[in-house]
């Protein structure tokens, strides 16, 4: 493939997301044609991409897709993992040659299971507290191990270079999902590694996004308290865990956590009807240091749906579509016309609304 010369496009990165609601699966092929749509946004430094429903031979397993820098990494990961879990299958991640890629870590996936004896020496947490708590330690404690995603019949394929180089470097054809997510990076402020590109994951959540979290500081701060560590180089890492802490722990709806990530503003809240307003207020100051400010656009994938969320002024672009049962969301509309030529609706959700696809 060649790779064809490029100024940097402002508006920053590429994401795209496709969804068939009704669960039908779809091969990799067809995100990896919506990306390519949007090459102008990439700049070969990261890219990657999380699909769900693709590990059904192991559907109650963890699948636990990894980054080993050396044999040394590897090793003690594996035995942690040993002493934990019951290891049901681990082998190498299937991938093939590729010129555009001239370096690749070794990359691994492990299908787990939690061991009873393990998790009752654990009390009070569950058995997915205790799959975060081992992507904490492997990411923190274990050097040059970096785990990409760690939930049940998904995975996370990321790496350095441009979204059809990663896609065919894994062979993600083979691959098939109901649900697909996509990125392919421009301007970031982190440097360009196989651990730091996106999809984030975490259990089932996957996260690719376009812009820059500002609050990441204050976010980074504030998920510490709940036994999150970010330590991936990267902003896009808190809205991962901001996610399974709002979501999965606090137990909060989408059109709730979007008014916590995309807040409004004072005055906005000032002039809304007494008991919406009162619901704002309450929001904002509960999760005031889980609000994301900056541009952004995001995109989340989790095993039941798909989240879209533009900052809330809207500074970065999101497009989503519909056709039948598949719902599309993309950084521009041709992300979602080169594999929907005719959709039913096309349309640009406001700021801070999310666009939320729930599996029927």
């Amino acid at each position: 493939m060649m790779r064809r010369p490029r100024e940097k496009e402002i508006s920053g990165c590429a994401v795209a997301g496709i969804m068939n609601q009704a669960g039908w699966k779809f091969d990799g092929s067809v995100i990896i044609k919506a990306m390519s749509a949007m090459q102008e946004r990439s700049n070969g430094l990261g890219a990657g991409f999380a699909a769900y429903g693709i590990y059904p031979q192991h559907p109650d397993c963890y699948a636990f897709h990894l980054i080993f820098e050396n044999e040394g990494a590897k090793k003690q990961t594996e035995e942690y993992l040993q002493k934990n879990y019951t290891v049901e299958k681990g082998e190498p991640i299937p991938t093939q040659y590729s010129e555009q890629i001239k370096y690749s870590p070794d990359l691994w996936r492990y299908f787990l299971k939690i061991t009873d004896e393990r998790l009752g020496e654990s009390p009070g947490i569950n058995k997915k507290d205790f799959v975060v708590r081992t992507v904490m330690y492997i990411n923190n404690f274990i050097a040059d191990a970096f785990v990409c995603s760690s939930g049940k019949n998904m995975g996370v394929f990321k790496g350095v270079g441009f979204p059809e180089e990663i896609g065919a470097f894994y062979r993600l054809e083979e691959y098939e999902g109901y649900i697909w997510i996509a990125h392919g990076r421009f301007p970031t402020n982190s440097v360009g590694w196989w651990g730091g590109a996106h999809p984030f994951g975490l259990l089932d959540w996957a996260v690719v996004h376009n812009g820059e979290i500002s609050s990441y500081g204050i976010n980074k701060r504030y998920l510490l308290d709940f036994g999150y560590h970010c330590s991936l180089f990267t902003d896009t890492e808190v809205i991962t865990y901001l996610l399974d802490l709002l979501v999965r722990k606090h137990r909060l709806s989408f059109q709730m956590v979007a008014r916590i990530l995309a807040a409004p503003f004072w005055d906005e809240i000032e002039r809304m009807p007494n008991l919406s307003r009162q619901i704002a207020e309450a929001l904002r100051v509960t999760y005031g240091s889980a609000l994301l400010n900056g541009p952004f656009s995001i995109i989340a994938g989790h095993s039941e749906g798909i989240l879209g969320l533009n900052d809330r002024i809207k500074l970065r672009p999101l497009v989503a579509g519909r056709k039948g049962d598949f719902l599309y969301l993309s950084s521009e509309e041709s992300g979602i016309r080169e594999v929907c030529p005719h959709p039913d609706k096309v349309w640009s959700p406001k700021a801070g609304e999310p666009v939320i696809g729930e599996r029927q």
